[in-house]
């Protein structure tokens, strides 16, 4: 049999993968009988048909070309040009948690000449022994940092939020209602507990979840890169979500209270997406998790399951670039796949995490790319995944390239966030203390 480097994938099988199906939206493909064959372009293979046999031609040649792909026909190039970021710590607390974590509430100024955008970021460290620093989860949020613990000091965001019907949010502004409606979510006591720190910002500071044109947010930095000049390729709001969770390390970088080595990042949903994008691009996240990420996430396009690039450009026209588009109905003619997302981050460890009920994700597309990203992560020396077939609910995958589903539905639990830690501790463990 050949190599995966000298053939192309084809994939068509039946298999069950959990129920809910009445749960997601209708008209779509939930019957693993009706994914149709198809073939995946080969990470290991490049643009002029010669095998990619080496690490040195991945690192210095291939990986490039998949970057620069996955920019001009997926997320949209992510501005070069360089702004000024500065910090205000606007609070801190070292008693917070029941006296086991500093909590840190700090300004950050993006700015390029008379232009400035502010995030609002939100840390709880844990006070660990001697000082010592420490790994540190970095992910937004979808509702602001107030909604992750009912903590009257956590600042409400001021920044446009999406309209909810339970009063935490009125006319598009958080209310102080919305305080730790989110903290099942963020479990700050376990997290800290474990001896991680945790990092987050609310993503409608960077910018806003809704179609405008690309005007306002930190696009507000780069008008030379909105409207009148060619889009295609303009980037849309998941690269920008990827580029101010960089902009979130340039800060962690500079505090003592992180250990810069081992910053792992996390996204759920529309978030997981921007996590893999934000990993593929920025090598100081030691370590890369989606959760639940699904079409335009860690799902193959291809299987056309769940949800579809059609369906995502529709809903959701402000998250890709334009020339997404033409890959609407269209999948076999992208030059790419999810798999080769995930390949992107090799050789740092990368997790993909399902929930069993969330068809609409496509967990077993997911779990395929996980398994098809495999060849890369062996290229360049590390072992790739532990196994070739879907693991069962509750049986974690905790190899360099790792799965887990969970039963339930879309969202992010204790559950996950216990593998979460557990995958980053094995991968990335304490350094050992100097006598």
């Amino acid at each position: 049999m050949k190599s995966l480097h000298q053939r192309a994938i084809v994939y068509c099988v039946i298999v069950v993968c959990g129920s809910g199906v009445s749960a997601q939206p209708k008209g779509f493909n939930y019957d693993e009988s009706k994914v149709p064959e198809f073939s995946l372009p080969d990470p290991l293979v490049d643009a002029s048909g010669n095998a990619v046999d080496t690490a040195k031609a991945w690192v210095n040649g291939r990986r490039q070309e998949v970057m620069a792909l996955f920019a001009d026909h997926v997320y949209g190039r992510i501005p070069e040009t360089k702004i000024s970021l500065t910090s205000t710590l606007i609070e801190s607390d070292s008693k917070a948690v029941n006296g086991r974590a500093t909590r840190k509430q700090i300004r950050l100024d993006l700015s390029r000449g008379d232009r400035k955008v502010s995030l609002g970021l939100l840390m709880y460290l844990p006070n660990l022994e001697g000082r010592a620093s420490a790994g540190t989860f970095v992910g937004l949020n979808f509702q602001g940092n107030h909604t992750i613990q009912n903590d009257p000091r956590i600042a409400v965001p001021t920044s446009w939020v999406r309209d909810r019907n339970d009063g935490s949010v009125k006319q598009h502004r958080a209310t102080e209602a919305g305080r730790g409606i989110a903290s099942s979510r963020w479990p700050v006591e376990k997290i800290v507990a474990r001896g991680y720190g945790l990092a987050t910002v609310y993503y409608g500071d960077i910018d806003p979840d809704f179609d405008d044109g690309f005007k306002n947010g930190v696009h507000q930095l780069f008008p030379d890169s909105a409207d009148g000049t060619p889009t295609g390729n303009a980037w849309g709001s998941i690269a920008t979500w990827a580029w101010g969770l960089s902009r979130v390390v340039d800060y962690l970088e500079q505090d003592k209270d992180v250990d810069a080595g081992r910053i792992i990042l996390m996204g759920h949903s529309r978030l997981g997406k921007t996590s893999l994008w934000a990993g593929a691009h920025d090598e100081r996240f030691a370590v890369v998790i989606s959760n639940d990420s699904g079409c335009g996430g860690a799902a193959l396009n291809r299987r056309r399951f769940g949800e579809t690039v059609q369906r995502i450009n529709t809903s959701f026209p402000h998250w890709f670039c334009d020339n997404f588009v033409k890959y609407n109905d269209n999948e076999d003619e992208l030059p790419v796949d999810q798999h080769m997302l995930l390949s992107l981050v090799a050789p740092r460890p990368v997790l993909v995490c399902s929930a069993e009920d969330d068809r609409w994700a496509d967990p077993h597309g997911e779990f395929l790319s996980a398994r098809f990203a495999d060849p890369v992560y062996r290229l360049l020396g590390t072992d790739g995944i532990a196994q070739t077939t879907m693991p069962a609910t509750n049986e974690p995958l905790l190899s360099r390239i790792g799965y887990h589903i969970r039963p339930g539905k879309h969202g992010v639990t204790l559950q996950d966030w216990q593998v979460y830690m557990d995958f980053s501790g094995k991968h990335l463990p304490r350094p050992k203390r100097e006598n």
